[in-house]
């Protein structure tokens, strides 16, 4: 990892930013077809009077290169709060250097400051690499779901 990166929360006028990642992240899983939000729906979404989504952005030398698009959700099992992480993208210039693990460390944090119960996310079959690093933090896959969770103890 290097000093030349900073995870920050997304303001307003990044919204041109999260908007074309969201369409990289479209095109990188092959669902560039399914992507029919526009710029304004996202800012809608995250800085309108009903915003219950929030976005970290990775800026990598002053560029923005990567995203995390997350939401609370809960678990009545726990009787607690979780996050869940919509998407985590890196631009593919950008990878190996530690970004996106970055970024889902910076989830991680926020969850453990929220006192939340869990972190889960969903990842494509086909995406070995991604899947070794979730497994590599401790994450468990949930096969039947695909689905990944990260629980308080491991945090």
């Amino acid at each position: 990892m290097t000093n030349n990166l900073i995870i920050r929360f997304a303001e307003k006028s990044d919204t041109p930013i999260i908007f074309s990642l969201i369409r990289q992240l479209a095109e990188y899983e092959k669902l560039s077809d399914k992507v029919i939000t526009t710029e304004e729906k996202i800012k809608q979404s995250i800085f309108g009077n009903d915003q219950f989504i929030e976005v970290l952005i990775a800026e990598f030398e002053g560029k923005a290169v990567g995203y995390a698009l997350f939401f609370k959700n809960y678990s009545t099992f726990l009787g607690k709060a979780g996050i869940y992480l919509e998407d985590l993208f890196v631009l593919p210039d950008y990878r190996g250097k530690g970004i996106g693990k970055s970024l889902l460390k910076k989830i991680i944090s926020i969850a453990k400051q929220r006192d939340y119960g869990r972190v889960e996310w969903s990842v494509l079959d086909w995406n070995v690499s991604a899947i070794e690093i979730y497994k590599k933090i401790g994450a468990e896959p949930l096969d039947e779901w695909k689905i990944f969770r990260l629980t308080s103890d491991k945090f």
